[in-house]
C-alpha cells in the first residue's frame, strides 16, 4: 500500500507557524488598563471579539490537518480560499476589539502593555500572507 501525501508548501507551512502564532497571542494580555494607585487589569484575546481570533487558529490547524487524516481522498476544505475567510474572520475580532474599549483606550494598548494584541495582529497578517502564499502556489488547489 503506498500513500501519495502532497508536500504541505510554504503556504501552508506558513499558516501553522502564524495559527500558533495566534494561539500565543491570545494567551497574552491584549489591554492592560492603566492604574494610577492599583494595579492594571489586563484582558485578553478571549475577552470580546479576540475569540474569533483564537477560533480562526484553531480552524487552520484543523484545516491543514483534515488532509492527512481523511487518507487519500482530497479534501475540498483545503484551499487557499477557506484560509482567507479565516483570516477574514481574524480581522474582524481583532479590528473590532478595540471598538468595545472606545472610551477607555488612554494608553491600554501601547504594545508594552498589550504585547498580545500586537502579536495577534502579526499572526493574522502572516495568515493573510499564508493565504496569498497558497493562492499562487503553481499546482494549487
Amino acid at each position: 500500500m503506498t500513500m501519495n501525501r502532497r508536500p504541505l508548501g510554504r503556504g501552508r507551512v506558513l499558516a501553522i507557524v502564524f495559527a500558533i502564532v495566534m494561539l500565543a497571542a491570545c494567551l497574552l494580555p491584549w489591554y492592560t488598563f492603566p492604574g494610577a494607585d492599583l494595579p492594571g487589569r489586563p484582558l485578553n484575546g478571549f475577552s470580546g471579539s479576540g475569540f474569533l481570533v483564537f477560533l480562526a487558529a484553531l480552524a487552520v490547524l484543523a484545516v491543514v490537518s483534515l488532509p492527512y487524516a481523511a487518507g487519500d481522498r482530497p479534501v475540498g476544505a483545503d484551499r487557499w480560499l477557506i484560509y482567507l475567510l479565516l483570516a477574514i474572520a481574524a480581522w474582524v475580532g481583532v479590528v473590532v476589539w478595540p471598538l468595545d474599549l472606545l472610551g477607555d483606550l488612554a494608553g491600554g494598548l501601547l504594545p508594552d502593555r498589550a504585547p498580545g494584541f500586537w502579536l495577534a495582529v502579526v499572526g493574522t497578517a502572516g495568515l493573510t500572507r499564508a493565504a496569498y502564499e497558497m493562492a499562487h502556489e503553481p499546482g494549487r488547489r
